[in-house]
């Protein structure tokens, strides 16, 4: 029998346990900015627009967007006619020439290894090493090893527990036969799903060694009858099943660049049957790319140890339409996430 819990739902919110953690790297992202770069009293001297200020910093692409959208949600930033001007409070206390020049301030905090990491990132756009550690990889390498793999997939596991009970409310799932839950780590989303529906049948699809921690997961809580494993690299077009007609990618594309979660969606529609449902799963910049500052601020995590990023409503909405998936929608689900669903075409 499935873990009773596995449909039991928190009865405290733990956002603000979430959002220090979450949120732990943009202090050291907003810091590189001003010690480093002396971002805001360059930008109050010429408002520039994003391609502009990526060739005057010499800033790659996705960094400069998450420090641009950290800074404008949190009201130092804002976008007038498509140029980037400094708003009156970082030009009273960011801006060189201010009395009220806060850089000394954050100076000695300049030499902390995130700070640097992010200087770093900022230009080359590679990902530092998981956690900052001098003698570690990025994370993608770093998942290569049983040992991290373990301790991250652990991680991710007593995260998805609460995150899942939450996005069951929101998923139509009454007349879906059988869930591909793609990047599925620990797959605790496929078995609270399968828990809230018995009917359902998941496969849980994630490259070794995770596919093995997952396996053990699963019939620890119970789920081995409905949520079965399949090992392999999502990018390979051969490896993905061709007989599931919900695709959920949960807390995965904001581990990768644009280029490939495009790649990983174009996947998605390729193998989906018509009226297929896609669920992404994840924590969304909003469209305008003026916050939330929860996500704004754990989207600088992502940059710094990842290819990803946060994405924005638009951008996935985007690529949704390009693709040919129609009837897209959106619902806030908890500690804030979100989930974004999209149907496949009927023939």
């Amino acid at each position: 029998m499935p873990d009773p819990f596995l449909t039991r739902r928190a009865t405290t919110d733990p956002t603000a346990i979430y959002r220090y953690r979450d949120g732990i790297y943009a202090a050291d992202l907003l810091t590189a900015a001003i010690v480093h770069f002396d971002f805001f009293t360059r930008l109050a001297a010429r408002p520039a627009t994003f391609d502009e200020i990526c060739d005057a910093f010499d800033f790659a692409a996705r960094p400069a967007d998450v420090l641009l959208t950290l800074a404008t949600a949190l009201g130092l930033v804002q976008a007038i006619d498509g140029r980037f001007h400094v708003t009156p409070t970082a030009r009273e206390h960011l801006v060189a020439d201010s009395p009220f020049f806060l850089g000394p301030y954050y100076a000695s905090l300049g030499d902390r290894p995130v700070v640097l990491d992010f200087v770093r990132v900022m230009r080359s756009d590679r990902p530092a090493h998981w956690g900052a550690a001098e003698d570690g990889h990025d994370w993608h390498r770093a998942m290569e090893d049983d040992d991290f793999a373990r301790a991250f997939t652990d991680a991710m596991d007593c995260r998805g527990l609460l995150l899942a009970q939450a996005l069951v409310p929101h998923l139509p799932l009454d007349d879906r036969r059988k869930l591909l839950d793609v990047g599925g780590g620990s797959g605790i989303y496929s078995c609270v799903l399968a828990a809230h529906h018995p009917h359902l049948q998941a496969v849980v699809f994630d490259q070794a060694p995770v596919d093995r921690i997952a396996e053990r997961l699963i019939a620890r809580r119970g789920c081995s009858d409905q949520v079965s494993v399949r090992a392999g690299s999502f990018f390979d077009r051969a490896a993905w099943p061709t007989d599931c007609d919900v695709h959920l990618f949960s807390n995965v594309l904001h581990d990768w660049g644009a280029d490939e979660v495009r790649q990983l969606l174009a996947l998605s529609y390729e193998h989906l049957p018509p009226g297929g449902l896609l669920v992404i799963h994840e924590a969304f910049i909003n469209a305008e790319k003026t916050g939330p500052l929860p996500v704004a601020e754990y989207s600088a995590i992502l940059m710094h140890s990842t290819r990803g990023k946060c994405y924005s409503t638009g951008e996935y909405g985007g690529w949704l339409a390009e693709l040919g998936f129609e009837a897209v929608l959106y619902h806030d689900t908890a500690v804030d996430r979100g989930v974004m669903t999209a149907r496949k075409a009927a023939r």
